[in-house]
């Protein structure tokens, strides 16, 4: 074995080992070039999800989430994957950090961000107060970043490190470009900003743009600069890609080394002798993925959603998919398994296992297109199986490596009310696992408290910021030192204006449901905000049927528009053996399921 990346190796062995790995790299893109143009089977065409989520990647002091479709504001978790509708405050006295794709977005104290949008060409956020920070490390073609405040839209225009700061009591917003460019828009203003200027924005419906000094820098500042050094010094970077959330971990808690038939591996140094993945974590409902896994372990986000493990010896091993490809998220990459012959004492249980190498994902949720070769392409580095990987037809002809070695089982009340599974887990005797049958997903729905993302909170004292009045003089920007402000004049052919737009509500559903969703602070937006998430108590009878089973694009729009869901209309892989049963809400959960009309399949 040869430690990979040391940086004890000679200058010129180092260089010709990286144009190795530079040269292998160009040929694997070449292949995937060639595969990805491919036909395969889908299940349908489009309404496929994003292929990036947003990494909760550090929380200092209180931080709290209000999930999209929800009323309620919960616990924040590290490592939690947030999407459009997700809302994140980080209270007094603390800092959090999302990593998206090549991004990285970092909150101060007293602030308040909605993710109002994330595909994987759009990330479009809100701040309804507070202060945050945004570094781009790189752009890809058509991709496009925006943020939203109360007194104007900003379009990231290149890769760059930018800081917005909003005032909580609607007096105006801060614009600073420390490097980059980005364009102001909104009421009637359309202006650029360059590096090293700074702007005040007020007003919403006719805003007001006055070129300031940048201030000095403070400690958020100092803290997001050492942030930005870990991810941009990260070592980790040459075998994992920078567009995969937490590779930075990678260097602190594992170690790379080179091994014959798997290439570069990476494996976790301060583990127990018996650790297995996917064991010490929960799982919570996220959608539109459904049951997602949540690790403990801070290194955990980018071997448990991105790659394969293998027990290579006596440690378990991550092997990464190719670093050029834009990486595709998957909400944990692991094989369920049940049965009407798989049982384990009295009472209803669910059970899995982690994919090896080359073994096939196939996904419980909707997809449409080619994501089910791109989630498996970009996760698995030899390319040569893909082919095989997407044709195949029946999952019994799998040989699963990993299914003897780190099988991990428990009540299936730990599932649905996403409680810890590391305390919980049952043994599975050789003779029993021996008549497992691979599912599609375990047979269970979550109540509310796995959906939320954590126990409850307190509210935060979050505001809904009002339209800012016409700005007078230098007055309404509160953070940081105010600069010398001058007026910057109107642009001679300002470009249609954005306006300030509420983030819809959701259509009156056929049910009261238990609550809607709190209002939030008004943006000035450029791209318009997508539908609002279904309240949960809402998807929650729809689902009630198919326990397990996300609801499909049609089933959300059947339900947006007032209708009932109807069946879902997609094949899952494999089918289930048996007739799903009804499981039973967990004592400890408040929650209790309801339940509702749905179809057989």
């Amino acid at each position: 074995m040869r430690l990979v990346g040391h940086r004890g190796a000679s200058p010129v062995s180092e260089t010709r080992s990286r144009m190795m790995r530079g040269t292998l790299s160009r040929l694997i893109t070449i292949l995937l070039a060639g595969f990805l143009s491919v036909p395969l089977f889908a299940q349908d065409s489009g309404g496929s999800p994003p292929g990036r989520v947003a990494r909760l990647s550090v929380m200092e002091g209180k931080v709290s989430l209000q999930v999209a479709g929800s009323d309620q504001w919960s616990e924040a978790s590290l490592n939690y994957p947030l999407t459009t509708g997700d809302r994140l405050y980080t209270d007094q006295g603390g800092r959090s950090e999302l990593q998206i794709g090549h991004s990285a977005v970092r909150l101060s104290e007293g602030t308040d961000l909605t993710i109002v949008n994330l595909t994987d060409q759009l990330m479009q956020l809100g701040l309804g107060q507070g202060t945050i920070r945004v570094s781009v490390f790189m752009m890809p073609p058509g991709n496009s970043i925006e943020v939203d405040t109360p007194n104007g839209a900003l379009a990231l225009l290149e890769p760059g490190n930018y800081r917005m700061d909003s005032d909580p009591n609607g007096n105006g917003t801060l614009v600073i470009v420390n490097r980059g460019s980005l364009q102001v828009s909104g009421g009637g203003t359309d202006q650029r900003l360059e590096r090293g200027q700074a702007a005040k924005l007020t007003g919403s419906e006719s805003v007001e743009l006055e070129m300031v000094s940048p201030p000095s820098s403070d400690s958020f500042d100092q803290w997001s600069r050492t942030r930005d050094h870990r991810l941009e010094s990260a070592a980790s970077a040459e075998y994992v890609g920078r567009g995969v959330p937490g590779y930075d971990d990678l260097d602190e808690y594992g170690r790379w080394e080179t091994l014959p038939g798997y290439g570069p591996v990476w494996h976790p140094v301060a583990v127990p002798a018996d650790w297995v993945p996917y064991r010490y974590g929960r799982w919570m409902w996220v959608e539109p993925w459904g049951w997602t896994w949540v690790e403990e372990e801070p290194w955990g986000f980018c071997p448990f959603h991105y790659g394969r493990w293998a027990l290579i010896g006596p440690r378990w091993c991550w092997l990464p998919g190719p670093v050029l490809v834009a990486p595709v998220y998957a909400p944990a990459l692991v094989v369920f398994v049940g049965g009407p012959n798989f049982r384990i004492g009295v009472g209803s249980f669910a059970a899995w296992f982690p994919l090896g190498p080359g073994e096939p994902y196939y996904p419980s949720y909707h997809y449409g297109g080619d994501y089910l070769r791109q989630v498996n392409v970009t996760n698995i580095r030899n390319v040569t199986n893909i082919t095989n990987i997407t044709n195949v037809t029946n999952v019994t002809d799998i040989r699963y490596v990993n299914k003897g070695r780190a099988i991990t089982a428990v009540p299936a009340d730990v599932i649905q009310s996403g409680q810890p599974v590391g305390r919980r887990v049952l043994r599975v005797p050789p003779e029993v696992l021996s008549k497992a049958a691979v599912i599609p997903h375990p047979l269970i729905s979550p109540t509310e408290q796995a959906a939320r993302g954590g126990r409850l909170v307190t509210p935060p004292p979050v505001r809904v910021t009002r339209p800012a009045a016409r700005a007078r003089g230098g007055q309404g920007i509160t953070p940081s030192t105010p600069g010398e402000v001058r007026r910057n004049p109107p642009p001679e052919r300002p470009a249609p204006a954005p306006r300030a737009v509420v983030p819809p509500t959701e259509a009156t559903p056929r049910t009261p449901s238990r609550g809607s969703p709190p209002s939030r602070p008004p943006f000035v937006t450029k791209n318009p905000p997508p539908p609002a998430r279904i309240p949960f108590p809402e998807r929650q009878k729809a689902m009630s049927e198919h326990p397990g089973r996300p609801l499909e694009p049609q089933q959300r729009e059947n339900l947006r528009v007032g209708k009932p869901a109807g069946p879902p209309r997609d094949r899952e892989i494999p089918p289930h053996p048996e007739r799903p049963a009804r499981s039973t809400p967990s004592p400890e959960s408040k929650e209790k399921p309801r339940r509702g009309p749905g179809h057989d399949r």
